[in-house]
């Protein structure tokens, strides 16, 4: 009997099912107070009359995909070590869905009024930490279908970042318009896990520290080598350098906040936004960011409280690989930015900002932005635990200079519209958390044309986030507008000529380079360029004898590639990611499955390679 007790125990403690909450993840569990609930939100609104039931349905139908909606977290006897994921032996789906109808007047005043509450309150971190809202009574809502409905998801950041946020939807939306009458499958039958006793768990992170107790010193070794590296990379990479002349401003959105959240939106044409990429020869990123900066500039500076030193942006890189979309974590690093809001002239702020990404993401190839973000876990727990407390309680934040004034993130998502059982998703807008001495987070989030330019502060920080929103849509079009005018002028004096050859010439000597990869591709692919208004194609032929690039249009490709040429010099240069470029649908891959998905698979190696 005894040596089973020990047998069964020691199963306990050696269970590899039971995961633990990285150092990057319980960053955000701890930040977590009374005033800052650190769960981020969409609001989703859905077109055509969706049931209750049916969504409710819908949501139990799905729950086995999504894995973490019914673990809790269960932490370690006396917070000794971060806490771990377990089933929630009590999980109960009414728990975690409400429905509730939007009051009169029906209007975007009170949907964003409402959001806002349910935005506020925190998760109870008992439970698994996500809720949905239902709302109804969106008839009056201007520029809403009459019928239509409005959803809020609610999860907390210890689970998800942006890119892991797009995967859940992924899973609970569909791109089928056709399924109204289909039948709802069942739920599939939830048998949770035995709950680990508490001497189990204690254990198990014993086990942890002792089976690799050097952990913490061979990450700060990893990371501080990545660092050197990384500064004699940039010194000898980096043509151009912006003196570190401005240190980061103190601003009104870096003080203390309130519980009560405000929010606002600002949509705009994805095509817009892209046109003007193209004609200066930018990142999607770095145009969000400029229209951003414009608005924050229009907002303190009609305010009188705007410094004269430039704000600097806390801008997240998503660090995922092809496959993590839908695994549910943070896999976050950050890149500091300077946003130029000292510089009144909108081009001028383009260029400035496109310099410093530029150096940012070179700093940060070097760096290596899985070491960074593996710095989290060398970072004991019960310090972790108390500098995240203890920032909070004693006001340390009017002690120092803020690190950034504003984040600003912009999350890709699907370019084709998608649905909840045969209902039109319309628009899709992303919340976020702040928290004491970061008052304001925009969140850019691109969905079947649009991208919505969502703001997230508190009342006190901004009460009028609505205005704020005015402040970026009139940065748009400013920006726009002299883009625009440039690239009339550009047409004139410079007709357009085909600049992503470096790539075909790049592509052809990749394949000739191994035997292997010209017989398992071998065939006839189509490359078609889009060229301002013109379109230019180019042959692939892959044989085992050779390989051939000529500028004629394929008869019967194994796939056609369909990409603006602008795009696949970015590619080549490595300045925009081929995911990114994949779900934002500006590269098209027609063909077979198999076919295509092979491609894409040699398109990647190609470009990391290059």
């Amino acid at each position: 009997m005894a040596k089973k007790i020990i047998k069964d125990f020691l199963e306990d403690v050696l269970d590899d099912s039971i995961k633990q909450v990285s150092g990057s993840d319980a960053a955000f569990l701890y930040a977590e107070s009374s005033s800052s609930p650190m769960h981020i939100a969409t609001l989703t609104i859905v077109e055509d009359s969706l049931n209750f039931d049916d969504f409710r349905a819908i949501v139990a139908s799905k729950l086995h995909l999504i894995p973490k909606f019914r673990k809790r977290l269960l932490n370690v006897p006396m917070n000794l070590d971060y806490p771990y994921w377990v089933d929630d032996p009590n999980f109960d789906l009414d728990l975690h869905i409400n429905r509730v109808k939007l009051p009169n007047p029906s209007n975007w005043k009170t949907l964003r009024e409402m959001t806002s509450s349910i935005f506020s309150s925190p998760l109870d971190l008992r439970r698994p930490l996500w809720s949905m809202t239902f709302i109804e009574g969106l008839d009056e809502v201007s520029q809403v279908p009459k019928g239509s409905v409005a959803v809020v998801c609610k999860v907390h950041h210890v689970m998800i970042d942006g890119s892991s946020g797009v995967g859940i939807m992924g899973i609970l939306f569909d791109k089928n318009l056709n399924d109204k009458d289909k039948e709802i499958p069942k739920p599939k039958p939830f048998e949770p896990d035995e709950l680990p006793d508490e001497l189990s768990l204690l254990l198990k992170s014993s086990q942890t520290f002792f089976k690799d107790p050097l952990r913490i010193p061979k990450l700060v070794g990893e990371t501080a080598f990545s660092f050197i590296k990384g500064n004699i990379q940039t010194q000898f990479s980096l043509k151009k350098s912006i003196k570190n002349t401005f240190s980061t401003p103190n601003t009104i959105f870096n003080n203390s906040v309130s519980p009560k959240r405000t929010w606002g939106t600002a949509i705009l044409s994805f095509d817009r936004i892209n046109t003007l990429r193209k004609i200066m020869n930018v990142s999607i990123n770095d145009i969000i960011l400029t229209i951003c900066a414009g608005g924050i500039r229009k907002y303190l500076a009609e305010k009188e409280k705007l410094p004269v030193q430039p704000l600097v942006a806390n801008v997240p890189i998503s660090i995922r690989v092809k496959g993590e979309k839908q695994e549910m974590n943070n896999q976050i690093s950050n890149m500091l930015v300077r946003i130029a809001t000292h510089i009144n002239d909108p081009i001028e702020r383009l260029e400035y900002i496109q310099e410093q990404t530029n150096r940012g993401k070179t700093r940060h190839k070097a760096v290596g932005a899985k070491a960074l973000a593996k710095m989290a876990d060398a970072v004991p727990f019960g310090l972790a635990n108390l500098a995240a407390g203890l920032y909070t309680k004693y006001n340390i934040k009017e002690f120092h200079r803020p690190p950034f004034n504003v984040t600003i993130t912009n999350v890709p998502g699907p370019q084709m519209p998608l649905y909840l059982r045969g209902h039109k998703i319309l628009s899709i807008f992303g919340l976020t958390p702040v928290l004491d001495g970061f008052g304001l987070i925009i969140a850019a989030f691109s969905y079947n044309g649009l991208v919505s330019i969502t703001t997230t502060s508190d009342a006190k920080t901004m009460p009028d986030a609505d205005k704020f929103s005015r402040d970026i849509r009139e940065s748009a079009n400013e920006l726009e507008e002299i883009i625009l005018a440039k690239g009339k002028q550009k047409e004139t004096t410079n007709p357009q000529k085909i600049r992503s050859t470096a790539f075909f010439t790049n592509l052809k000597k990749f394949i000739n380079s191994d035997e292997k990869i010209k017989k398992n591709h071998s065939g006839i692919y189509d490359f078609e360029l889009t060229l301002g208004e013109n379109k230019v194609n180019y042959q692939l032929d892959i044989s085992e004898k050779t390989v051939a690039v000529r500028k004629k249009k394929a008869t019967k490709p194994l796939v056609k590639i369909e990409i603006d040429d602008e795009n696949l010099l970015n590619l080549h240069k490595k300045q925009l990611l081929l995911d990114e470029v994949m779900i934002q649908g500006r590269i098209k891959l027609i063909g077979t499955k198999r076919n295509s998905d092979k491609f894409f698979k040699l398109l990647s190696q190609v470009l990391e390679k290059n």
